[in-house]
């Protein structure tokens, strides 16, 4: 069998040589070695593959159903309605307190700010004037 064998690197010049038959031989081993790292690489492939499927299973399982999205946007909205009604009936306690309008003249004047902040401040502090201007300052 003749075979072409690089003489020189630099130039990349081929010669024909024969092989005899232990060298034929040698190239038969060579040849399968060659499949051997071939049959590695297509396991490495394969590993990888299943690695990424599992992946890829794992991530299929954390995705959120549509009946989860639902679900959670009805908790929302039904968090939402019941802080709404408990501001509506805080504000509807705080309607029931009595104030004096000379008391909330008074904080107008002494604390410059609006008759609704003065009238809210008093009705928080149950009518009590000295509370209110407390709480102001602070």
């Amino acid at each position: 069998m003749r075979v072409l064998v690089p003489i020189h690197q630099r130039t990349n010049c081929l010669a024909p040589v024969s092989l005899s038959s232990s060298m034929a031989n040698n190239e038969d081993d060579a040849q399968i070695e060659v499949e051997e790292s071939t049959e590695i690489k297509t396991k490495k492939h394969d590993s990888g593959a299943r690695d990424l499927e599992k992946v890829t299973d794992y991530v299929e399982e954390k995705e959120i159903s549509a009946q989860s999205i639902g679900d959670a946007m009805k908790a929302m909205s039904d968090r939402k309605t019941k802080e709404r009604a408990k501001k509506q009936e805080r504000e509807r306690e705080l309607a029931k307190v009595k104030i004096n309008k000379e008391d909330v003249d008074l904080i107008v004047a002494e604390m410059e700010i609006s008759r609704q902040v003065a009238e809210r401040k008093l009705r928080e502090h149950n009518g009590d004037v000295v509370e209110a201007l407390v709480a102001l300052t602070n």
